[in-house]
């Protein structure tokens, strides 16, 4: 790649290296993506499932929220620019771990006053139930995780810079597919206990048709977990987590307390999809697809000097690079929840139950069930509460 834009204008040179990322994305998009056991949806408008009261309540909320969301990543993309444009001077003279950390934390607090605001905003709606001392709380774990996680990362990007000045980003795409795969199969063990607590489920009829659904769905599971999100939020969910025999399935206190076991079966069933289909080896395959071209890019539109001044430029080429790449990732993932749906559906058997699941759902999450096409195109992971409707009428009607 170095070869090809050796002789190439800078500019010129940093737009066709994020064009070869951005088309390296899509080459692993098209081979990652699942081609069967996807359900066609059937068309649903969101008005025949919710209120106009709930359709207005969810998008007031969504909207605020997604424009305060916009003004948090303006305040730390400007932030770095300004370090990038005009780095201060004691930056010369630090070391590029404690620099990093820096950076890490001083990008987290900036726009702390706008995350203030959102925060009280999903007071307001009911979302949130942790208290502001508990969110300080967790915030400042977060910091330190993220400090710390940043100081390692800056020291091996600046020791490879001085090291290999021109391929620094061949072993850095290595160190980036290596530190997804850590945090893929660690974070659950080492990060999550630390912000909440886990407690194995009680023998009863739930827990025996949990594992009776991990058993008929290929996927061998060890225990069964209940996790305390209703410290933080009303939010429901559940996932599935570990290696070989240690997988566990673990559900929200939420889930558990405020919906049926037919709809808790749904979503377990859901999560139970992602193993049996190796979604998460899909996640980290795209990762290390993607990752050579990503690092290529961000080397051609980082400033080309090491050292710590260096840092703010590094973090704000790797941010320009990951939004669209971060775009088509979105589209791919947004396939395998389909997909993950549709075995959902075919492994219950319980088409109304999905429904009624989404609908409750979305109503509790505050979440729009159709938003806008442009908006599901960048930020959607999932598809939408009315197309995953659209999949479970697809199902019924007989397409499933």
């Amino acid at each position: 790649m170095c070869g090809m834009l050796a002789y190439a204008p800078a500019g010129s040179r940093a737009g066709v290296a994020l064009a070869l990322a951005v088309g390296a994305a899509q080459g692993a998009s098209l081979l990652l993506r699942p081609r069967e056991g996807l359900i066609e949806p059937e068309p649903v408008r969101a008005e025949e499932h919710f209120s106009a009261a709930e359709l207005e309540r969810a998008r007031a909320y969504r909207r605020g929220q997604r424009r305060l969301g916009l003004a948090a990543l303006g305040v730390e993309t400007g932030l770095l620019a300004a370090l990038t444009a005009r780095p201060p001077r004691f930056l010369a003279r630090t070391r590029p771990a404690a620099a990093g950390a820096a950076l890490s934390v001083a990008t987290a607090l900036a726009p702390l006053p706008v995350r203030v605001v959102a925060h009280r905003r999903a007071i307001g709606v009911g979302l949130v139930t942790q208290s502001w001392a508990g969110w300080a709380v967790d915030l400042a774990k977060s910091s330190a995780i993220g400090g710390g996680i940043a100081a390692a990362g800056a020291a091996l990007a600046d020791g490879l810079r001085r090291r290999m000045p021109r391929a620094w980003w061949l072993p850095g795409a290595g160190a980036v597919v290596g530190a997804a795969g850590a945090a893929i199969f660690a974070a659950p063990v080492l990060l999550d206990p630390l912000f909440n607590r886990f407690r194995p489920m009680t023998e009863g009829p739930l827990r025996r048709d949990i594992l009776e659904l991990a058993d008929r769905a290929g996927v061998r599971v060890g225990e069964v977990y209940v996790v305390d999100a209703s410290r933080r939020t009303t939010a429901a969910n559940a996932y599935v987590t570990g290696l070989g025999a240690t997988k566990r399935v673990v559900l929200f206190d939420t889930l558990v307390e405020h919906f049926t076991p037919d709809e808790t079966r749904l979503v377990v069933a859901h999560e139970l999809a992602h193993v049996r289909f190796r979604d998460v080896h899909r996640s980290l395959a795209f990762t290390a697809l993607v990752a050579p071209f990503g690092a290529f890019a961000v080397a051609a539109l980082a400033p080309p000097r090491p050292g710590a001044a260096a840092l703010p430029g590094l973090a704000l080429a790797a941010g320009v690079v990951a939004a669209p790449v971060g775009v088509v990732a979105n589209a791919l993932s947004r396939r395998v929840e389909a997909r993950a749906d549709a075995f959902a559906l075919r492994l219950t058997k319980a088409p109304e139950p999905f429904v009624s699941f989404e609908r409750r759902i979305t109503v509790r999450n505050v979440a729009d069930p159709d938003p806008p096409r442009l908006l599901r195109a960048l930020f959607a992971t999932h598809p939408s509460t009315v197309e995953r409707i659209g999949i479970a009428r697809g199902y019924a009607s007989g397409r499933g």
